[in-house]
């Protein structure tokens, strides 16, 4: 009896306990949560912010590019690991100046090294460098760099400020400019640098424009231009490869007037004014009227971009008939042509009734030799390589790996072109 007496007191007890804390819970006044910020999963807020802590998402919700952001955490490791100034940070060639100025009141950093601990850079920035001779440092690459005391990447990262430059340092004091040389790395190499001091008033930073050197100027046909043609008048190697790119492929190999010249993205503004008085394209009477392709004499295996453009397909068509035409290895079959994504069905069915057809350098195999790499990248065989790999460790001969497979008729038939 007393057992049960004292469990029941027990219970209330705590019972007790339950309620008042209960109580004093809900009593509570309301708490300030106004200081507290909410940041959405993909969004960095126009608030101050470290860049150094920044992942790919964040630096793409400020509007950077995959490519972009890929540069400017390349910069970040070249650098040491961390930016430790906004000066630093707006010499990473992935911000453009206005983008700079867009984040900049927001950046938590110092404005420049001056205002961090002299010893930041200890170990990247003052370690010394090995120089006997005077030198040209437009023609080292990166192991002349490294033999002078410079990392491997920080050599990449050197050339590729030059590049930047388009080509060339121009001067000692754009070559200082380099945030992979320090200061006291620069003062041991100015004297051996075989640089004029200043830059030419002339000169236009790449980022907006590129300068014809005096030694170019002179009249030229954009047409008759190959991408060395391109890098004399001052641009780098891929800005020339997209112009002869834009040219031959947008244009069909020909700039009919200037502003053709003018359109072409990489060329800016300031440059396209500086070519202009230098530029003479071939009058019509030059031209000469080029021969019709005859189209019966054309292999469906060797027909080009261009052949297929004179020939009325579109860009987008021809581009993904010659795609689609080297996944396969080469067309084994003329009626092929008519499974091109996206390709018009009467034009490609005009272009095999008059086309020829040489399958004879299509690689074929039997399904027990077949590359297990082939295989799985052609279009045909990659749904069914991973059972045809698996079936002929066991099953060495082709006719016993069918039955297993058990494919559909047409694709059995499509599959068997490209086997022997």
């Amino acid at each position: 009896m007393k057992k049960s007496y004292y469990q029941k007191a027990v219970f209330l007890g705590i019972l007790l306990i339950v309620l008042s804390a209960y109580q004093k819970y809900t009593s509570r006044g309301k708490e300030d949560f106004s200081d507290i910020q909410f940041i959405s999963e993909n969004t960095v807020p126009l608030s101050e912010f470290d860049p150094n802590n920044l992942d790919v998402k964040q630096w793409q919700s400020l509007g950077f590019s995959e490519k972009q952001i890929s540069t400017i955490l390349n910069y970040k490791e070249i650098v040491g690991g961390k930016f430790t100034s906004k000066e630093q940070l707006k010499k990473c060639y992935a911000i453009s100046s206005q983008k700079f100025a867009a984040i900049e009141p927001y950046l938590l950093l110092p404005e420049n090294n001056q205002e961090i601990p002299s010893d930041h850079f200890k170990s990247f920035s003052k370690k010394p460098v090995n120089v006997l001779k005077k030198f040209n440092p437009d023609h080292l690459q990166v192991d002349g760099w490294m033999k002078m005391g410079f990392s491997d990447r920080q050599a990449k990262a050197i050339l590729k400020y030059k590049d930047y430059l388009g080509g060339s340092f121009i001067s000692k004091e754009k070559f200082k400019e380099c945030f992979i040389i320090s200061p006291e790395n620069y003062q041991q190499l100015a004297p051996y640098l075989l640089l004029p001091e200043k830059t030419p008033q002339n000169y236009v930073s790449t980022a907006k424009s590129t300068t014809i050197p005096s030694k170019t100027q002179h009249y030229f046909d954009p047409n008759s231009l190959d991408i060395e043609g391109w890098q004399s008048l001052g641009f780098s190697y891929n800005q020339a490869k997209v112009i002869v790119n834009y040219r031959d492929r947008n244009l069909k190999g020909k700039f009919k007037s200037p502003e053709d010249i003018k359109k072409c993205f990489v060329i800016s503004p300031d440059k396209f004014e500086e070519l202009k008085p230098y530029i003479r394209i071939a009058p019509s009477v030059i031209e000469v009227k080029q021969e019709r392709t005859d189209f019966s004499k054309v292999d469906l295996n060797a027909i080009t971009f261009k052949q297929l453009l004179e020939f009325g397909l579109d860009e987008k068509s021809a581009g993904s008939l010659l795609g689609f035409r080297k996944k396969l290895g080469g067309f084994a079959d003329k009626q092929q042509v008519l499974d091109t994504y996206n390709i018009d069905k009467e034009l490609a069915q005009k272009l095999i009734s008059i086309c020829q057809l040489n399958s004879s350098q299509v690689q074929k195999y039997t399904l027990t030799d077949a590359p297990e790499e082939w295989l799985k990248n052609h279009p045909y065989f990659k749904y069914s390589a991973d059972r045809i790999i698996f079936y002929r460790i066991s099953n060495p001969d082709d006719k016993k790996i069918w039955k297993l497979l058990k494919v559909k008729p047409e694709y059995e038939t499509r599959m068997k072109l490209y086997l022997k």
